[in-house]
């Protein structure tokens, strides 16, 4: 019999191991810590948790421990054998539940089952216990059986403990009702530990999976903005996970706990989701004339028309008396002129990186050199304003006010995101996410915030968003860069004051792009 005094220590540790259990989030070495416990508060020499399979047919094994024989598996130990430690069913082939197994029916029963010695026990199954321990060199004896339920006193698991090994003389005996009781104190507290971690996550992946329904919808929406919402994310967690590694200069302090991990990532998978808010045609705008479709179409009709009106001015000048050999010199030199300007027009249609002076310089020539009749009759330039505005854009296919439009999807990334609840370890993500398009100098958008008024995980998303623009190879306007390009504008960026130089400096000597580049570039973008 214990004393007061060895009974009470024993209370206080199951204490102190309700207290760690519940604040354990790895569900492994939540598992672990269970069965490690429960042997330790009985003195039990082995201890096998087994969990209720999802269809709630099966036990299956999840941790085993046998300390005299050194067994270690599952949880941080070696992977579970699968195959040598097959499941226990629940039923038996007519569908009547499996009693022979002593597991199976503390599962079944929802009772304690505690033995002095299996192989004096009658009413079970204890034939595999035999083999092991003949394969072993083994002897297992007393066995505790307690089974593990939830808040709503359904069986979610299985705890058995192996041999109570005597503390004064070290013989193995039969498990004392302190014992159980303890056993049982411990198993239920393990078992609203593992209900609210299971609840923890199936919240978790809920609002995980709403996260990927608004990257979904975007996906639908648009696909140049779908892999993009896909990429970015992976990309940052590579840079963060770089930094975090570095131990020398600015990021030497800069670490990550998993909360730290998580809470990063959720705000990389959200930081565009204002873009749900972003018109489609705007987006997807492959050409400068595009909206709900390419309007190049028109102005090609329009050069039909202008074909047409001088077909009519030459029979006409003909009739008043002109030379025809003159007006077919005239008509032909105008027809010669309208294929070019065509295919001036149609490669200014295309977004480039930079179009040169020349080019735009032609377009302006081309709006004033021709006069068509629209359908009204009257004469008007050949390229409205609009059209004129659009061929002439310098950079990709967007106006400024169509960037305008797009910029606008971070401030509505920001104000969706303000307007949720989140929880304290998730109280960083608008700051997170809204804070990509911002640059180190204070020039960047919505905020015009500078380098020390951002966290490093806004700066990591920075770089990720910008780097993965350069190299997307889905975006309407342009190819994805090759390697050494898009690190070449990487590394202007980083001197002149848009991304942070020293996370450049980790991504380029942690090569970081190089493993990016191995996931998510085509093989002929990767030439560095």
């Amino acid at each position: 019999m214990e004393n007061a005094d060895e009974l009470f220590s024993r209370f206080e540790e199951l204490n102190e191991i309700g207290a760690a259990l519940s604040v354990e989030r790895k569900m492994p070495v939540l598992f672990e810590k269970i069965v490690v416990a429960a042997k330790r508060i009985t003195h039990a020499d082995a201890g096998t948790l087994y969990l209720v399979s999802d269809d709630r047919c099966r036990l299956q094994f999840e941790i085993v421990r046998t300390d005299s024989l050194n067994i270690a598996l599952g949880g941080t130990g070696t992977p579970m054998p699968r195959d040598k430690l097959p499941d226990l069913p629940l039923f038996l082939a007519d569908g009547s539940a499996n009693h022979a197994m002593v597991a199976v029916h503390a599962a079944v029963t929802g009772q304690t089952i505690n033995i002095a010695d299996a192989y004096c026990a009658e009413g079970f199954d204890f034939s595999g216990t035999r083999e092991f321990d003949i394969r072993n060199g083994y002897r297992s004896c007393s066995f505790l059986t307690v089974p593990m339920k939830d808040h709503e006193g359904e069986v979610v698991g299985v705890l058995q403990l192996i041999n109570a090994i005597n503390q004064c003389t070290g013989l193995v005996g039969l498990f004392s009702q302190a014992d159980q009781r303890l056993a049982e104190s411990l198993v239920s507290q393990a078992a609203i530990a593992l209900s609210n971690r299971q609840l923890v996550q199936q919240l978790e992946a809920l609002f995980e999976s709403f996260v990927k329904l608004i990257n979904l919808a975007i996906d639908e929406k648009s696909p140049y903005t779908g892999g993009h919402c896909q990429r970015v994310p992976e990309l940052t967690m590579m840079l963060a996970e770089a930094a975090d590694a570095t131990s020398t200069g600015p990021l030497a302090d800069f670490k990550l706990t998993d909360k730290d991990r998580y809470e990063l990532r959720i705000a990389a998978l959200l930081h565009d989701c204002g873009k749900v808010t972003t018109p489609v045609h705007v987006v997807d705008k492959a050409t400068k004339l595009q909206t709900i479709y390419d309007r190049i179409h028109l102005i090609d009709t329009r050069f039909e028309v202008v074909k047409r009106d001088a077909e009519i001015r030459k029979w006409k000048s003909i009739a008043e008396g002109v030379v025809p050999a003159e007006a077919e010199r005239i008509h032909f030199d105008f027809c010669q002129k309208i294929p070019v300007d065509r295919g001036i027009l149609h490669r200014a249609n295309i977004g480039c990186e930079k179009m040169a002076d020349e080019d735009m310089a032609h377009v302006r020539r081309i709006a004033t050199d021709y006069r068509w009749r629209n359908a009204d009759g009257d004469e008007v330039p050949f390229l409205s304003d609009d059209e004129l505005e659009n061929l002439t854009i310098r950079s990709g296919t967007l106006t400024r006010a169509e960037r305008d439009i797009i910029n606008h999807h971070i401030v509505a990334t920001i104000k969706m995101l303000e307007q949720l609840p989140w929880p304290r370890h998730l109280k960083n993500v608008p700051e997170y996410a809204g804070g990509h398009h911002e640059r180190m100098d204070g020039k960047g958008y919505p905020k015009g915030l500078r380098r020390e008024n951002m966290s490093w995980q806004a700066r990591i998303m920075g770089i990720a968003d910008i780097f993965e623009a350069l190299t997307a190879k889905d975006r309407p306007y342009k190819e994805g860069m090759r390697l050494s390009e898009a690190l070449a504008i990487l590394e202007r960026f980083s001197l002149n004051g848009h991304i942070d130089p020293a996370l450049h400096e980790v991504f380029v000597n942690s090569e970081v792009y190089c493993k990016y580049a191995s996931a998510f570039l085509k093989t002929h973008q990767v030439d560095c």
